[in-house]
């Protein structure tokens, strides 16, 4: 394996203890793997050469242990990390598992789960910033419908902000380093989950008591699911200044979550992904919420967690080839040139500029004539991406 692809940690690639540690579950068959303690994970993932670990409360902690059993683990695993220069940078809760939250978690009809949930979430946001988390994720994995005559939509939304302006106010009066990123998905394991793209999301942190507070974690395969452009989600959250953290995986559009290695099946989503992130400067963790197939053992857990990292950065040098590549380059600064003189507004609104084009006359025919080369564009990366270029 070329060293220029071994993961340093700059690159800040984590994994969650549900990651690596899922044991090929689905839901037609049983385990095919032993479970890894949070210690062995932890472990294996150093080994790898990753950056990080990131935790749902019930990855580390279950949710029937007592409180010695609690800071046991804890106190364990905090070790692990010590030990071996891992960092713990998201924590997040699982709301999703339990049969109390068959009906969600912020958006059950019944009060009471209602409050369940938001005490569930404190406990395990202390036990996020115990273990050094600057991250707290919420997917609303039960957050939804199967039908729309059980719940209101509109109750719903109310209940959600609720919750998490509650959650806010906790972790300020706590003196928690914490940034909340919500994590959208469009069905599954709920018929219709409540906010299902970035785009919803973005709507709704507007909403919030403390918007500065709240930002998103996108997910490759969960925009891909609904058939989505997944690098044109991340572009708007990064415009908006809302890409707190993200989720690498693989997805083919119009299939169940199947939580795939990075790049697995779509390399050029991956690749636009990757230059994207590259050329925006994002500097957060680049977190892989993938599986590996049932097919593998404790090894093949290991190749699965390698072969993430490994095609980050292949794609990562690809983008700056790209960025480099003088006959690429030159046809897209082609492409951006004027066809014609016209008044400019480039400055923004001014009377005088405004009038200047309104009043100008725009040879349709000419703009419309011109070939803009995108066809050999697409093929010279193309070319380079299979590396005959």
């Amino acid at each position: 394996m070329s060293d220029s692809y071994r993961p340093q940690p700059e690159d800040k690639f984590t994994f969650g203890l549900w990651t690596v540690g899922n044991v090929g579950r689905d839901p037609f068959g049983e385990p095919v793997r032993a479970p890894f303690s949070p210690v062995e994970i932890v472990r294996m993932l150093a080994d790898v050469g990753a950056y990080g670990v990131n935790f749902h409360d019930n990855d580390l902690v279950p949710i029937d242990a007592t409180a010695r059993e609690r800071d046991e683990i804890v106190r364990s695993f905090k070790e692990a990390l010590d030990e071996r220069g891992l960092k713990a940078p998201m924590a997040t809760t699982n709301l999703f598992t339990d049969p109390a939250f068959r009906d969600g978690a912020f958006t059950a009809n019944d009060p009471a789960v209602r409050a369940y949930a938001i005490h569930k979430t404190m406990r395990a946001m202390d036990l996020g910033v115990e273990c050094g988390a600057t991250t707290y994720v919420f997917w609303g994995g039960r957050e939804g419908t199967e039908s729309d005559a059980t719940k209101s939509p509109v109750d719903a939304l109310a209940w959600m902000r609720e919750a998490l302006n509650f959650l806010c106010e906790y972790a300020v009066d706590q003196g928690y380093d914490l940034r909340f990123a919500l994590e959208p998905k469009p069905n599954e394991p709920r018929g219709d989950i409540y906010f299902p793209t970035v785009g919803s999301m973005l709507g709704f942190i507007g909403t919030l008591d403390r918007p500065d507070m709240v930002g998103l974690n996108p997910e490759v395969a969960h925009e891909h699911m609904a058939g989505l452009n997944f690098t044109h989600a991340v572009a708007q959250a990064w415009d908006a200044g809302k890409l707190f953290h993200i989720d690498l995986n693989d997805q083919n559009p119009g299939r169940y979550d199947q939580d795939f290695r990075f790049a697995a099946h779509n390399l050029k989503p991956a690749f636009f992904l990757v230059k994207l992130l590259e050329e925006v400067g994002y500097d957060g963790p680049r977190h892989f919420d993938a599986h590996a197939y049932r097919t593998e053992d404790a090894e093949g857990v290991r190749d699965f967690a390698r072969g993430c990292m490994r095609s980050y950065l292949i794609l990562k040098e690809k983008a700056q080839a790209f960025a480099q590549d003088e006959a690429i380059q030159g046809l897209l600064a082609e492409a951006q040139q004027a066809s014609a003189e016209f008044p400019s507004y480039a400055g923004g609104y001014s009377r005088q500029a405004a009038e200047a084009l309104r009043e100008h006359s725009f040879d349709r025919g000419q703009l419309a004539s011109r070939g803009l080369a995108y066809e050999k564009i697409d093929q010279l990366l193309t070319d380079l991406l299979l590396g005959v270029r």
